[in-house]
């Protein structure tokens, strides 16, 4: 699967908005297909990305914290 995206629940910080956007884009060009959207098809590519960048923050935010080894 998508082998770029890093594990963002990290047990020394939180993940920044920019390390879930990075991963969210991951993401949705993997899914698409696509490394940059046809001018057609931006749109929907971007509300993708923020959506699925929501949700992942949603999700770290929600999980407890892990322990460092």
């Amino acid at each position: 699967m998508c082998r770029s995206i890093k594990p963002l629940r990290l047990p020394d910080r939180p993940a920044t908005d920019e390390e879930i956007r990075a991963a969210a884009l991951q993401f949705v060009r993997k899914i698409s297909g696509a490394r940059v959207p046809s001018r057609a098809n931006a749109a929907a590519y971007d509300a993708a990305v923020d959506e699925i960048a929501a949700v992942s923050r949603r999700l770290l935010d929600s999980l407890t914290p892990r322990r460092m080894r």
